[in-house]
């Protein structure tokens, strides 16, 4: 089988990850944590998995016809490093949802007209009405941290986009949109072998990019990249919640009780929601930092 961009993956893997990631990986058991600091070695079990998401959806359910006959507006942007597990947390949030009031915004590299543009701009164009759900799949933060550690805006830019940043999300939640960010977390090692997983698997390639393989070598770069947006980003009407995705299970339901929390509606079940795990879902000291 031909492997996406030439095998790089698998060849970083054999001659550019550093020795304790590899090792991880190459000993690492089907449900193990790779992620020394994670605080559960294993992953968590399909039953119990299966048996709190049926009560998340419930609530999910019931959160949507909520915001629909209220006509309240909710932002989530999903960010975090790749392979951290944004897709599949997004999926499990819209599994069941009305998709004419829910969506996904994924936006592709601006085109040249919205390279001129405002930075925020084609943004704003995806916010939801009354009654709608927007989820971002990765947002404007990409300049603060993808496209800097790239060098795709210059020092000026990214300055500009900090300096810019408050009042903007101070206006989204003025309009009384309901707005969370939410942060997913991966250990290097777990990192890699999600990218090992993807590049092996034909239905799995098409998530890779450029952008992943030549990334592979820059995990410093970009640790202190999100260690800074992270202390510049975390406002008091606008914080960033953290969630340790190495158990992508545990993950999952972090971030669907996160939002759940976020939002009143009519015939809540705060026993069913439950509480987000605080040994994997805080606030951005929760990340482990750069070094």
């Amino acid at each position: 089988m031909n492997l996406p961009f030439d095998g790089a993956i698998s060849r970083y893997f054999r001659e550019g990850a550093p020795t304790e990631v590899r090792k991880a990986i190459e000993k690492a058991g089907k449900d193990d944590i790779l992620t020394k600091s994670y605080p559960y070695r294993e992953e968590m079990k399909g039953k119990a998995y299966d048996a709190e998401m049926k009560a998340l959806q419930i609530e999910l359910a019931k959160m949507q016809a909520g915001l629909r006959a209220n006509g309240q507006r909710l932002i989530v942007v999903f960010e975090g490093r790749d392979a951290a597990g944004k897709g599949g947390t997004i999926k499990a949030v819209t599994e069941n949802m009305n998709p004419r009031q829910a969506y996904v915004v994924a936006l592709p590299r601006p085109t040249d007209r919205e390279s001129q543009q405002w930075y925020f701009q084609r943004y704003v164009d995806w916010f939801p009405a009354a009654g709608e759900i927007a989820l971002f799949d990765r947002s404007w933060y990409n300049r603060a941290i993808i496209e800097h550690v790239f060098g795709f805006c210059t020092p000026e830019d990214r300055t500009k986009f900090f300096r810019q940043l408050p009042e903007f999300e101070q206006m989204i939640t003025d309009e009384g949109v309901i707005f969370l960010k939410i942060w997913l977390e991966v250990g290097r090692a777990e990192q890699l072998k999600r990218f090992l997983d993807r590049e092996g698997d034909l239905l799995k390639q098409w998530k890779l990019s450029k952008i992943d393989v030549d990334g592979l070598a820059k995990w410093d770069d970009y640790c202190a990249a999100i260690d800074e947006t992270m202390a510049k980003t975390s406002f008091k009407r606008a914080p960033w919640t953290v969630i340790l995705s190495d158990d992508k299970k545990r993950a999952r339901i972090a971030a669907i009780q996160t939002i759940l929390g976020a939002v009143d509606y009519a015939c809540k079940d705060a026993k069913a929601i439950g509480r987000p795990d605080g040994k994997i879902c805080g606030g951005p000291g929760l990340r482990p930092k750069a070094g």
